[in-house]
């Protein structure tokens, strides 16, 4: 995508495009593959990649009003860290816990049985699975 494509999507969107947001289109949307990461590896993708520093209020806050328009999706471990994902479709994840690398499963892999009704007053928006996972020891 071109930055014009940015700058459209940001406006149509309701998003100020800020030089800042347009750089962080670039690094998550311009590839061929979707990803995972932190604030802090996003941050340093920025620098080594665009020899821009941005701080990491910026990077958050940056990706949490991208979370609210669906462009990328939180997966929260639960140990007060939290990756993103550029693939927002439906689907869950392996995460290695020696690696801290987190692998996709398509959704269709996971069957969910017994659900439980939630709480009056809500609904179930998604239901994210996360499997921990490490190597067997030799």
């Amino acid at each position: 995508m071109k930055n014009q494509d940015f700058i459209k999507k940001l406006r149509n969107s309701g998003l100020r495009p800020t030089k800042q947001r347009i750089r962080i289109c670039e690094a998550l949307f311009n590839t061929d593959k979707t990803f995972h990461f932190t604030v802090s590896d996003l941050a340093k993708m920025m620098q080594k990649n665009f020899n821009q520093k941005i701080s990491l209020a910026t990077v958050y806050n940056t990706l949490h009003a991208f979370k609210k328009k669906r462009y990328v999706k939180e997966i929260s471990l639960g140990n007060d860290k939290s990756y993103f994902d550029t693939n927002v479709s439906s689907h869950h994840h392996f995460f290695d816990t020696k690696t801290n690398e987190l692998i996709d499963i398509d959704s269709s892999k996971v069957e969910l049985k017994n659900i439980p009704n939630p709480p009056k007053g809500k609904s179930i928006k998604n239901i994210d699975v996360v499997i921990n996972v490490e190597n067997d020891s030799q």
